[in-house]
């Protein structure tokens, strides 16, 4: 016998008891959550009339007559940002696929209704929901948001781009928020056999203990790590080392032009390598230096952008299959 699957239909005010039940039961699994409908969240009631008031548009995930998910998506006064809101999966559809199906379901329509980036909030003790998120490209961006609610709520603000390729610089939360999705892209890169200083296959578990160090790194101001989203996912990232001794600080070393291999040859890396120049004048540094594996993907773009060639040092480092490969040496002066 095959078990039934879930629906996901436009919601309806009369959804209302399941949303509520929904709601309440996942508020249930963190001490201190309180679902007050009626004097802090009426619009509960009829939250489709709710959300279609405002623009946007509710979806039901439904199973067997019952609200198993649901999620919300509402457009901004701003920035031509929408907002993910609630957005619910029962814990015994988790683990299932169906959460990732209702945001995509989300994000899709507001892509489709022109918005340029996606925003969401998020209580502080929901950790779950914060790496499902972050598992899918957002981003910790801007500050915590304080509730006078009776669940005395924190929240955590995320954001993503969402629509082409975007590069944007992440500040140290959106560095650690992002160490999921960047330890991808390099495992990804590596194993697929890039020469950026690893081994494969590189373990997950190794590619995010990278990425938390560079994340330390760019709280201390010693770091730059710039990320690029390809409608609405990481597919890539470049890091500026700031690290210098106190007679060079007027130069930085750029590393690891990572593109995942799901998104290369559509321009990411060329988008990537452009922005570098803005974020080195943003910290004072007018001279930078690179190192590229000759005939790698990189050679083309840096010569491209003006990078000046110094030479190669044969067998300098070794690919990730074990094998030596030459190295070479690239500079560029930015003013």
């Amino acid at each position: 016998m095959v078990a039934p699957t879930s629906v996901i239909r436009p919601g309806r005010d009369g959804d209302a008891a399941g949303f509520i039940a929904l709601i309440g039961a996942c508020w249930g699994e963190y001490p201190g959550c309180v679902l007050d409908v009626d004097n802090e969240a009426p619009e509960l009631r009829s939250l489709a009339s709710h959300v279609a008031a405002r623009g946007g548009a509710l979806w039901t995930a439904e199973m067997s007559g019952a609200v198993v998910g649901m999620v919300a998506t509402v457009p901004l006064n701003h920035d031509e940002s929408w907002e993910i809101s609630r957005m619910y999966v029962a814990q015994s559809h988790r683990g299932t696929g169906l959460a990732s199906e209702l945001l995509r379901t989300a994000e899709r329509h507001a892509r489709e209704a022109g918005a340029r980036r996606m925003i969401l909030w998020t209580d502080t003790r929901f950790e779950a929901a914060h790496k499902f998120y972050e598992k899918h490209s957002y981003v910790r961006a801007g500050s915590i948001r304080v509730l006078d609610d009776r669940s005395r709520s924190l929240e955590f603000r995320y954001a993503k781009p969402i629509t082409g390729t975007i590069v944007e610089m992440l500040d140290p939360a959106a560095a650690v928020s992002a160490e999921r999705r960047l330890a991808e892209v390099l495992k990804a890169c590596v194993d697929d056999g890039a020469v950026v200083g690893f081994l494969a296959p590189l373990p997950i578990e190794k590619a995010r203990a990278f990425w938390r160090e560079r994340g330390s790194e760019v709280a201390a101001a010693k770091r730059v790590i710039l990320a690029a989203w390809v409608d609405g996912e990481i597919g890539g990232c470049l890091q500026l080392d700031l690290d210098v001794p106190e007679n060079q600080t007027h130069r930085a070393e750029v590393r690891q032009l990572l593109v995942h291999p799901e998104f290369r040859r559509r321009g990411v890396g060329r988008e990537l390598m452009a922005r570098i120049d803005q974020a080195a004048l943003a910290h004072g540094r007018r001279i930078l230096v690179l190192r590229t594996w000759p005939g790698g993907p990189a050679e083309t773009i840096v010569r491209s952008l003006g990078w000046a060639f110094v030479g190669v040092i044969p067998g300098y480092a070794i690919r990730p299959t074990g094998e030596p490969v030459d190295e070479g040496y690239w500079w560029k002066r930015i003013e």
